[in-house]
């Protein structure tokens, strides 16, 4: 299948065309380098219509502009460069993965807000965890780094505690890891460990995924009969809980995302799918 050529730019303006700043920028890298969201969405933006350069609006992917002097906007609100922030973030239950909901429910944009980060940031989550899933996840405004450590090619692995409605069986979690289908799709583990349980307590297992699938863990568990009471993510790579200092949302530092990406080349190297999109 050929390519669907992009939409010629209705932006006249020599200092934004393509190949006429070769000193520039790419439009949708200087966006995503500001926060405004990942390099995927700015060209999803751009080619939308909503972004301006000098009050014109640009839909041309490849556009260059220099920050220095031009004006950058998205729906007519000016673009400047920030400092680059990324937190690891305890997600409560019941708190969507979004900057902004339509139905009114709580995002955890807005719950970072309230524990400190300072609300003018364009924060937004690597990968996502259900409204009824709970655990770590990264918040950042560097759209590279989102890019990066979202695409299934960066093989990050995912743990999670899983508390269940029964004990597994070995059958049980022997095809967890061969892979059970679900609605057309192949659900498995990396890892299943079921876990001791207190007397009263449900049962639970440690699951580790190279891939997140849309609510991959429940649908994996449910297929085989098991149903899941609450669902938590424990480690990110190579960042576990314990990274957070025992505080709800820390601020990476330097060290902390060189060891995320130490990680990333080394579950590259091993060859298994894996991606930051959620799996509960």
């Amino acid at each position: 299948m050929k390519p669907k050529p992009s939409r010629p730019s209705p932006l006249t303006s020599d200092l934004c065309s393509p190949d006429a700043a070769p000193g520039g920028v790419r439009l949708q890298k200087f966006l995503a380098s500001a926060g405004v969201g990942s390099r995927r969405r700015c060209e999803e933006l751009i080619t939308a219509g909503r972004v301006q350069v000098d009050g014109k609006t640009v839909t041309q992917l490849g556009t260059r502009v220099d920050p220095d002097r031009q004006r950058v906007a998205v729906d007519g609100r000016g673009v400047r460069p920030e400092p680059h922030r990324t937190y690891l973030a305890d997600k409560p239950r019941n708190v969507m993965c979004t900057s902004h909901d339509p139905e009114g429910r709580p995002t955890l944009v807005e719950w970072a807000a309230r524990m400190g980060v300072d609300r003018r940031l364009r924060l937004y989550t690597i990968g996502r965890l259900d409204w009824d899933s709970e655990g770590l996840i990264l918040l950042t405004n560097d759209g590279d780094l989102a890019q990066a450590m979202a695409h299934p090619r960066h093989h990050i692995e995912k743990e999670y505690r899983a508390w269940t409605d029964r004990f597994a069986t070995r059958e049980q979690v022997a095809a967890m890891i061969e892979g059970v289908e679900d609605d057309g799709e192949v659900l498995r583990a990396l890892s299943v460990v079921p876990e001791a349980s207190r007397p009263g307590r449900p049962p639970t297992l440690r699951i580790v995924l190279g891939e997140g699938r849309n609510r991959h863990i429940r649908r994996m568990l449910e297929a085989l009969g098991l149903r899941v009471k609450r669902l938590r993510r424990i480690r990110i790579g190579a960042l576990s809980e314990s990274a957070l200092r025992g505080k709800p949302l820390r601020e990476l530092s330097p060290g902390d995302l060189r060891r995320l990406q130490q990680t990333e080349r080394r579950e590259r190297g091993r060859g298994h799918p894996g991606s930051l999109n959620g799996p509960g």
